[in-house]
């Protein structure tokens, strides 16, 4: 496991409510960006192996541009392992397969927000066990839409989460 020692606070001193999670993440500037997001929003981002790509390679650092060294990252080995350390925690899923929308997700308390991989989504077991946390961000129907790109979708869910927190670490 991977971990930086970046560790946002807000101006009153409260560490940051929100987490993203990248379930297995393929296409590196997808994670860079997300990456230079959560830096830039105090949010904690943690990466499930395996990885399509590693940490270190230049499409990644190129997206994420130098707020590498501000990013609070974590690496987790595998779904398992991350789910030993944070399965006790409020977990939320982002997927195509829900039908709640992100703006009836009631974001105030501590929670992770977990996103599935570009090409494959989430596992059913992340379904199953987590059935009544997931969401959907509404889009067009139509047999040829998949998804939003992850690092769209990614920005859009945070704002919401931060903005039903008032914003409190970036004001």
């Amino acid at each position: 496991m991977i971990k930086s020692h970046y560790n946002y606070k807000s101006q009153g001193g409260e560490k940051i409510a929100v987490e993203i999670v990248l379930y297995q993440p393929e296409i590196p500037p997808n994670t860079g960006n997300i990456a230079r997001t959560c830096a830039l929003t105090g949010t904690k981002l943690h990466l499930i192996k395996p990885l399509g790509f590693s940490i270190d390679s230049k499409a990644v650092k190129r997206a994420g541009l130098d707020y590498w060294h501000l990013l609070d990252l974590e690496v987790h080995d595998s779904l398992d392992d991350f789910l030993v350390k944070y399965g006790d925690k409020k977990i939320y899923l982002s997927t195509t397969k829900a039908t709640k929308n992100y703006s009836e997700v009631d974001f105030s308390e501590d929670c992770l927000i977990i996103f599935g991989k570009e090409t494959a989504g989430l596992p059913s077991s992340l379904h199953e066990n987590y059935d009544k946390n997931r969401f959907i961000i509404p889009m067009l129907v139509h047999e040829d839409v998949r998804s939003l790109n992850l690092s769209n979708s990614v920005a859009i869910v945070l704002y919401e989460a931060l903005r039903q927190q008032n914003f409190k670490q970036l004001l």
